[in-house]
């Protein structure tokens, strides 16, 4: 039986996109070096992404915008990412990391911890979190006043100053606390036009 795990990475952000990944791994498969990503160093993870990626039958990552962030929720947009990413693998069984279910067309499991006790799900977890953290990167060479590089978008003490500073910019989430009160800042520098 081919067995996917899923997971996602990016749902607390102010901004960017929610990422999942989806893994399927050859069965017995063990390492023990593959753990929940939140429990390695950014070393680590960017280690096992080739490993992963070598090892398994099938894998895939999937990124939702913050504008299908905003339509959606964060909620319903995080399980749109993983359902997607499932999608893309071939599987019999999918164990999703929580306790929502997600919309497939085969049998899951949902698995609250997963990502600290399920094989598939930390694999998972590893490649969403890489993947974003690169995906943010990116978005810090176009926008370097917010520090995406160094928070990810996570609502950090810096992050959120430097929201209050510049403004919004087009990768932040609309609709969430802490950045839908500086909307109607003035234009930001360096390109980052603020959301309006």
């Amino acid at each position: 039986m081919r067995i996917a795990g899923v997971d996602e990475v990016g749902r607390g952000p102010l901004a960017g996109p929610v990422c999942a990944a989806a893994v399927v791994l050859p069965p017995g498969y063990q390492n023990s070096s593959i753990q929940d990503s939140k429990k390695l160093t950014p070393r680590q993870r960017e280690a096992l992404v080739p490993e992963i990626k070598r090892i398994a039958l099938s894998w895939a990552i999937v990124s939702v915008g913050h504008h299908r962030i905003e339509s959606l929720n964060i909620r319903e947009a995080s399980r749109v990412a993983m359902s997607l990413a499932v999608k893309r693998v071939q599987a019999d069984l999918v164990l999703v990391d929580g306790n929502v279910p997600i919309e497939v067309p085969i049998p899951q499991r949902t698995i609250v911890g997963g990502d600290a006790s399920v094989i598939q799900i930390s694999a998972a977890s590893i490649l969403a979190k890489v993947w974003r953290d690169h995906l943010m990167a990116v978005l810090d060479g176009r926008y370097p006043q917010y520090g995406f590089k160094q928070h990810a978008g996570y609502p950090t003490s810096s992050h959120r100053a430097a929201i209050r500073l510049y403004g919004p910019c087009n990768v932040h989430r609309r609709t969430f606390r802490g950045v839908v009160e500086y909307l109607g800042l003035a234009s930001a520098p360096n390109g980052a036009s603020p959301a309006s």
